[in-house]
Parts: structure tokens; sequence; C-alpha cells
């Protein structure tokens, strides 16, 4: 019998423990921002991976996946696959998040484009000013930097 029978298992842990390393590697270059190691993600950082999942996923007027999504449809999908409700809409959805000024935002916190006082389109913030969201006709789920100032903030409750 060998003096180190437990090699092998410890072995075989060491490399899945680095495939886990590196799946989180790779996590965190396509999600700038998402929390790393042992910090616990929040619902929104969660929703974030979900929203991110679902890249080339094609853009469709009032659809809420799981294969095909408009902005807040890719939003309230993402959120209610971690337990959070959101309303259908972008404009509904920013008046139900506890509103934020830029300097307080957060990965996986909402992001409103706005003309005047009317929302129109939503994203989840991914860091670096860049959001995961559904643009438009003809788009895809992807990741975007943020391309106005026109836009405010809100975290879901």
């Amino acid at each position: 019998m060998s003096a180190f029978p437990r090699i092998p298992a410890l072995a075989s842990r060491a490399g899945t423990a680095s495939a886990l390393t590196a799946a989180m590697l790779a996590a965190s270059v396509l999600i700038p921002g998402l929390a790393t190691g042992a910090q616990a993600a929040t619902s929104g950082e969660q929703a974030l991976k979900v929203a991110a999942s679902k890249k080339g996923s094609p853009y469709q007027y009032g659809a809420t996946g799981p294969n095909r999504f408009d902005c807040s449809g890719l939003t309230l999908y993402s959120f209610k696959k971690v337990g959070k409700n959101l309303p259908r809409t972008a404009q509904s959805q920013y008046n139900s998040t506890r509103h934020l000024s830029s300097g307080s935002r957060q990965v996986g916190d909402l992001v409103f484009f706005h003309s005047g006082s009317n929302v129109y389109h939503v994203g989840i913030y991914a860091g670096s000013n860049k959001i995961w969201h559904s643009p438009k006709p003809g788009g895809s789920v992807r990741l975007e930097k943020i391309w106005t100032n026109s836009v405010w903030y809100g975290r879901v409750k």
C-alpha cells in the first residue's frame, strides 16, 4: 500500500478548484466589476450574470424571455431568476427602484435612459461604464458602453 493513498483524490480536487478559479476569472472579464472569491454576490450581481448568460438572444418587442427580450423584459427576467420582482416596463421599473446618484451606482444596479422625465430604455450596470441590455429591433442582448449622460440609476429593493 502506498504511503500517499490520497494524492490522486487531492490532485482531482485541485483540478476542480483550478477549473472553478478559471471560470470565475472568465466571468470577471465578461462582467467587469463582478465580485469574486469569498464575497457574496448581491441580487443585482446575480441578475447581471443571468443577463450576461443571455448574450446573443434576439430583441423582440414585448418579450420577457427565455430566448427573446426587449429591454425591460431582460431586466424583469434576470431579477425574477434571482427571486426579485420588477414591474413590466422601464418606466415602472424606475418608479419601483431606490434611486441613486452616479457616484453611488454599483454593479447590478439598473441604468435608466431618459428624455426629460420619460424613461425609454433600461439595462443592468456591469461596471466600467457598461451595461448588459437588449438594445433594439434587429439587435441582440449584449454588453455595451453607456452612450449618453441622460441616465438615472436605480437599485432593486
